[in-house]
């Protein structure tokens, strides 16, 4: 973990900035998957054919890359956006009382380059499936971690257990299932007709990762059903024991999240893929990691009962 200079760190930033700077990181990573999944729907995934350099002998995009070249262009000045954002998460976090936020900081500020690097690793592939799908999976949980540190910087610490432990492990195997779906996701995706490349359709579907669209499609299908009905017997099992609010109120949103995810994946079947519901779709993919976060995150309650912003120092940091 990075030291940060002693002016920094005797620095004081109130908890309520810490939750306002964590919620735009949020914002951030979730922007930038739904911005990388138009570069990927418009085919201009090769706008800027090369990496670092947009070209060979330019950082930037040259007139003849036209529409395509502005728009992959454009996503990776958003990765600056994201950089900014997750540094300034890092310094704020420092330089608040809240120590237990600070691996979760870190985190989230690596998973930038890390993602930059991917990023060029698939650009000098030439889109190769297997690297995109990595590159919306790494995204995926960075939008995860950057929820937790939002949720938890919303409170003085992380507290005892609000639910039998059966039940968070349930809510764990929920967030275990929402795993496998995103990931199985990125299959059928990257057997589909949405490459991200203007070739796209040069190749035959299905042949660039070597599985069956109809197939997979009916796997997704099947660990959604899963998920869901994960998430109703969860959802029945904190009414009858009489669970905290926080959490059924969390289940509750998931499972209408889910549900919402699950019509929009249909429509988009059924109608062959049309490029804006796989867009929403994706959207939506951000949505059901935001709300497992939030599940996961409620089965505990607060260090305190008192107000962030009234906790001493000392009992902010408890885990």
């Amino acid at each position: 973990m990075p030291v940060l200079p002693s002016s920094v760190r005797s620095a004081s930033v109130r908890p309520s900035t810490v939750t306002r700077i964590a919620l735009a990181n949020v914002v951030a990573n979730g922007l930038i998957v739904v911005t990388g999944g138009a570069v990927r729907l418009t085919g201009s995934g090769l706008g800027c054919p090369t990496w670092p350099r947009c070209t060979d002998d330019s950082f930037v995009t040259t007139p003849e890359m036209a529409g395509h070249g502005l728009i992959e262009f454009g996503n990776r000045l958003l990765t600056f956006v994201l950089a900014a954002v997750a540094v300034a998460t890092v310094v704020a976090v420092f330089r608040s009382a809240r120590h237990d936020l600070r691996r979760l900081a870190v985190l989230t500020f690596l998973g930038v380059p890390a993602q930059a690097l991917l990023g060029g690793v698939t650009v000098l592939t030439g889109l190769n499936p297997w690297t995109v799908a990595a590159h919306f999976l790494l995204s995926a949980v960075l939008v995860a971690l950057a929820t937790t540190l939002w949720l938890r910087s919303r409170e003085p610490g992380v507290g005892q257990l609000l639910v039998r432990r059966p039940l968070a492990g349930l809510a764990w195997g929920i967030a275990a299932a929402v795993a496998a779906v995103q990931v199985l996701g990125t299959v059928v995706t990257g057997s589909g007709p949405h490459s991200g490349d203007v070739d796209e359709f040069d190749t035959p579907t299905g042949d660039r990762m070597g599985f069956d669209p109809e197939l997979m499609s009916q796997l997704h299908a099947d660990v959604v059903f899963l998920l869901v009905g994960l998430t109703i017997a969860l959802l029945v099992a904190l009414h009858a024991t009489d669970a905290p609010e926080r959490v059924r109120r969390a289940a509750r949103a998931l499972l209408v999240v889910e549900l919402l995810q699950g019509v929009v994946g249909y429509a988009q079947y059924f109608t062959h893929l049309p490029a804006a519901l796989v867009l929403l779709h994706m959207a939506g993919a951000v949505l059901v990691i935001v709300y497992t976060a939030r599940l996961v995150w409620s089965v505990r309650g607060p260090a305190s009962e008192l107000p962030v912003d009234a906790t001493p120092a000392h009992e902010a940091a408890t885990r």
